[in-house]
């Protein structure tokens, strides 16, 4: 019996690092249909989102069905709680690239992002696509190190979104107001997934070690 439980805890995890796959894809997908203005992109984005929801249904179900037929303990406990909240940090990270999306479907033909912005978004996109990447990574590998690495790539997308604030204060911003509000949303959803990214390692050093980080702070959707 113990070994079947743990069997399908396994799969559990599997499917997580799965899913930590397609949201890093839908990411990836996310950005080109904003700086490429790929409405394609866009659309595979949004309605690839309802998977990833699913996959959220599917692994939450069999986590509460573990937790009440076998009643886990210690490590394999932390393992089973960390997963609820880990699968939704994923969710909301899709949802996320899905608003994305949604706002250079919105734009099209137009791109979203203002031509003096785009550097700012390539980089704060790359910087969010692995941190996703690595977030999956450490799940599967349980590595410690690079759990705690994630946090360095954090505080860099944080100091990013503050240069985007300094641009749209600035008394030569010339875009107008629309396209202020989208640079603005835009830099927040970014943000955010790199926030759940970071929350994600921190849940793993939870699971490896039985302790959260100094200094834990739970991400807002």
């Amino acid at each position: 019996m113990r070994d079947s439980y743990r069997e399908q805890l396994d799969d559990i995890l599997t499917d997580l690092v799965a899913m930590s796959q397609m949201v890093s894809t839908a990411v990836r997908e996310a950005t080109n249909a904003l700086l490429e203005a790929d409405i394609h992109s866009a659309e595979q984005v949004i309605s690839g989102d309802d998977k990833i929801d699913d996959l959220q249904a599917d692994i939450e179900a069999r986590a509460f069905s573990l937790l009440a037929r076998q009643a886990p303990v210690a490590g394999e406990l932390r393992t089973v709680v960390a997963t609820l909240r880990m699968v939704t940090e994923l969710e909301r990270m899709g949802d996320l690239a899905a608003h994305v999306a949604k706002i250079a479907r919105l734009r099209y033909p137009e791109h979203a992002v203002p031509d003096a912005m785009r550097p700012n978004f390539v980089r704060m996109a790359d910087v969010a696509e692995k941190m996703v990447i690595a977030a999956g990574q450490t799940l599967n590998d349980r590595n410690i190190q690079n759990a705690q690495e994630l946090q360095a790539r954090d505080e860099e997308m944080d100091d990013l979104r503050k240069s985007q604030f300094r641009v749209l204060l600035g008394d030569d911003w010339n875009y107008g107001v629309e396209a202020a509000v989208d640079v603005a949303l835009l830099g927040r959803y970014y943000e955010r997934i790199a926030d759940h990214a970071a929350s994600m390692a921190r849940r793993i050093i939870y699971v490896v070690t039985g302790q959260f980080p100094a200094h834990e702070v739970w991400p807002q959707p």
